[in-house]
């Protein structure tokens, strides 16, 4: 099923959740007491229904600990960014922040004391002072918090760990990256003979559509672009990319065609922008947050090398799945075969240099991590066709070339001969091995 950006760039904002548990608990809050007013007593036991005064009683308390709990959450909420912030990357808090479930439990918490207030606010001095329906909803919700607050404190112990901030960044980029890449199997790469439009268009000079707004662009929409260039009969390329900054008057798209049914809001509508990057299509800030996690943890004031070896092989396992996509494709034609859009081309060995020339220079110092890094290497071959196994050894080469050679005791040495010759055989460059 198809996710509609817009909805899905709000649902990941902050406040979208608890908003919408905050206006059902007042819609539900009316409804109950507009039902107690109304409900029969005869068809109920006489001892389920409280007074007015009990009534509020239990209002009143059920509204100050909900309250309580609200902050107790936002404080512990503030302590795990504030760790994000210090141990592994700015980036990261993101990921925590739009978190389902860390929305949901403040949804509920605010929910429930919204509820309590609205009730106490609507519950009035009648004739029928006898009251079943609401104050049994509040104590009902009350008990739904105290298991949520619970769960919470669990759901923070298991977020501060970074293996399990590691596993979240991975999947997500990972699904990211099945919803906006085509196999290679499924999708052939461009063969020039069929889009020869690309070349005429550059005896043409193009109209530049320029950008109306500032900020990251985090979603495309390719299709509806494909669409929309078809139906006016225009060709256009896509002069940006997901993940950059773009600045008020900014070029966005070169475009071929008749310029008078040229109308640039049709255009600009398919390109979303946000303050801050997501990974809802820039799989590159996926990586990115990975790697900031790997080199923090490599620094002299942190020094954890195991953490950094995790977020290793969570590149790997991405560079895996992204191995298998076609990210070569340039092109994107009709349902007649007439070019209508042209986008960036992507090349894997521009993936694997961004996952490894920062993290290469550390971690060369350290045996266990230079092994980590022909290990990964080693895993995104073993899953790879011959094309991608090529690319790899000769990469591993760039990783080899830092190593330094004349500081290493020969146990080290022998290690790491050890780790590049499998590298070799699974690659199948055995005949180009040389021991360092």
């Amino acid at each position: 099923m198809k996710r509609h950006p817009t909805l899905f760039i709000l649902r990941s904002k902050f406040w979208f959740i608890p908003a919408i548990y905050g206006v059902f608990s007042i819609l539900i809050a009316c409804l109950s007491v507009f039902l107690d007013y109304y409900l029969n007593s005869q068809f109920l036991p006489a001892f389920l229904f409280v007074d007015l005064a009990l009534a509020h009683t239990l209002l009143s308390t059920i509204t100050s600990s909900l309250l309580t709990m609200t902050t107790i959450s936002f404080s512990t909420i503030m302590v795990v960014l504030t760790t994000y912030l210090s141990q592994f990357s700015p980036r990261t808090m993101q990921d925590f922040m739009t978190d389902v479930y860390t929305q949901r439990i403040l949804g509920v918490f605010i929910g429930g004391f919204l509820y309590a207030l609205i009730l106490l606010l609507l519950l009035k001095d009648t004739n029928e002072e006898l009251l079943f329906i609401s104050p049994t909803l509040a104590v009902v919700y009350a008990m739904v918090c105290v298991g949520y607050f619970v769960f919470f404190v669990h759901h923070v112990g298991r977020w501060i760990q970074v293996s399990n901030l590691i596993h979240h960044i991975t999947q997500n980029t990972i699904e990211s990256i099945h919803h906006n890449y085509e196999d290679s199997s499924d999708q052939v790469a461009d063969e020039p003979w069929k889009d020869w439009e690309s070349e005429d268009v550059k005896l043409v000079d193009p109209i530049h559509l320029q950008s109306k707004q500032s900020g990251y662009l985090l979603v495309i929409e390719l299709d509806e672009l494909i669409e929309q260039a078809t139906q006016d009969d225009l060709i256009v390329r896509i002069e940006v990319g997901l993940g950059d900054f773009l600045e008020e008057g900014m070029i966005l798209l070169s475009i071929w065609g008749r310029k008078s049914h040229l109308e640039p809001t049709l255009y600009e509508r398919f390109f979303h922008v946000g303050e801050e990057r997501a990974t809802i299509q820039d799989i590159d800030f996926g990586l990115t947050k990975l790697v900031e996690i790997s080199l923090r943890a490599l620094s002299s004031g942190i020094n954890d090398p195991n953490t950094a070896i995790s977020g290793i092989r969570a590149l790997a396992r991405i560079l895996t799945v992204l191995a298998k996509k076609n990210l070569h494709r340039s092109f994107y034609n009709d349902s007649h075969q007439a070019l209508r859009v042209i986008v960036q081309q992507r090349h894997f060995k521009d993936y694997l240099y961004k996952c490894y020339y920062q993290i290469r220079s550390p971690g060369t110092e350290d045996v266990s991590v230079l092994a980590a890094m022909i290990d990964s290497l080693q895993l995104i071959a073993s899953q790879n066709d011959k094309q991608i196994k090529k690319t790899i050894w000769e990469f591993s080469w760039y990783i080899q070339e830092g190593i330094k050679k004349e500081e290493m005791l020969e146990l080290d040495r022998l290690y790491l001969n050890e780790k590049i010759q499998k590298l070799a055989i699974q690659t199948e460059q055995s005949e180009h091995y040389q021991p360092i």
